[in-house]
């Protein structure tokens, strides 16, 4: 005969059996070793006669922990009346490989259990460090003034930081906005308006047409500039508080030069410029046409300007280094040093050669806030042999 139990095979029965009476004499003994002696007096027999749980170890051999045999009692009764007390018995060292198995199964499933708990806290970790570095990094772009959007997490208490430290960059951006552009439109006003007050002034006293016509004029010019500077000033505004492109979509940079140069027909044949284009192949970008266009309009609204008449404006473009670039040229005096610094300040501008006057002083500043928005970069600078050489690069698509 043979059994599997616990995953170990048995052979022999080596349970052993007694039965006491009621003075815990034995009258039966699987062993047949001990009928007839006084068992009264073992715990399993005497607890079991008190009525009370009987159970006991005992070990054959006093120096070896694994001679230790387990004995459990339980009474035996005739209706109310306790009759004698029945006891299994069994080597707690048949036991031993089962307990060891055990242990081996828990100790393992501890490791699993510990190995399952570190896997758990290091990607948890990495979650949380990931999270945290896009929100520093957040902070800090926000910190150096370029465009930064939060970013997004999966965790609602951090992705609530995120978009509470918007909230905050938000407001507070626009409170000092509103405080320095208050400051500055006021200032750049101040001149215009001046001119405007005095030609009124003049024109309420008797003139001769040809001063009346000069001063009202005049007039009529500084109001002009003071609606370009104000329009310019707004776009130049909605522009800065952007973080993001609203509608990108794929456009040829090099196609929408030469639309910009077609809409500057007029101002180039009054100032008889010409236009030469040289582009290898086409300049894919990602980013809003209308922005493009405007810097781009700019651009080359500062060429004509500087531009000698009847000279050349040349538009290269060309694709390096996964970037498209496209420089405008023109071989006007150049910049002098001591602008070169400025050149992206707001209001400050240059007289033109042929007029003296000046510009809102806003044009390069919003190319450049264009250039950031859709990732790229704005270089102006004096060119090799004479003139001008503004060129804008983006990422190409």
């Amino acid at each position: 005969m043979s059994a599997t139990i616990f995953g170990f095979p048995k052979q022999s029965l080596d349970y052993r059996v007694y039965v006491t009476d009621a003075a815990g004499i034995v009258r039966f003994d699987s062993a047949g070793s001990a009928l007839g002696e006084n068992y009264a007096r073992w715990n399993d027999v005497y607890l079991t006669l008190q009525g009370r749980y009987g159970a006991r170890s005992s070990q054959s051999d006093p120096d070896d922990k694994r001679s230790s045999t387990m004995h459990v009692a339980a009474p035996v009764r005739d209706g109310e009346k306790l009759i004698g007390v029945v006891t299994v018995a069994y080597p707690t060292a048949l036991l031993q490989p089962i307990v060891e198995a055990g242990k081996a199964a828990v100790q393992r499933g501890a490791l699993w259990l510990f190995g399952g708990a570190l896997l758990f806290g290091a990607v948890f970790n990495w979650r949380l460090t990931r999270a945290i570095d896009l929100l520093v990094a957040y902070a800090r772009a926000v910190t150096s003034g370029g465009k930064a959007t939060p970013p997004k997490l999966h965790s609602v208490e951090l992705a609530t930081l995120a978009q509470t430290l918007e909230t905050m960059r938000r407001e507070l951006e626009g409170k000092q906005y509103v405080e320095r552009y208050v400051q500055t439109l006021t200032h750049e006003m101040k001149s215009p308006l001046a001119a405007i007050r005095g030609a009124a002034e003049l024109l309420e006293d008797p003139l001769p047409d040809a001063e009346r016509r000069r001063f009202a004029g005049n007039a009529r010019e500084q109001a002009e500039r003071l609606d370009q500077l104000i329009e310019r000033l707004l776009g130049l505004a909605a522009l800065e508080q952007r973080q993001q492109l609203a509608e990108p979509k794929l456009l040829d940079l090099a196609v929408l030069a030469q639309a910009v140069a077609a809409e500057k027909a007029a101002p180039l044949a009054q100032r008889q410029l010409g236009v030469a284009f040289e582009c290898a192949g086409e300049l894919p970008v990602v980013g809003e046409e209308f922005l493009l266009r405007q810097a781009l309009s700019n651009l080359l609204d500062n060429a004509i300007a500087f531009a000698p008449a009847g000279s050349l404006i040349e538009i290269d473009g060309r694709s390096e280094n996964q970037r498209a670039h496209l420089c405008i040229r023109d071989h006007g005096p150049g910049i002098p040093d001591y602008a070169l610094p400025r050149l992206f300040e707001r209001f400050y501008s240059l007289p033109r050669p042929d007029t003296g006057r000046k510009s809102t002083g806003l044009g390069l500043a919003f190319v450049r806030e264009v250039a950031v928005l859709h990732g790229g970069e704005i270089k102006v600078g004096n060119a090799e042999g004479g003139g001008v050489k503004a060129v804008l690069s983006f990422p190409a698509a």
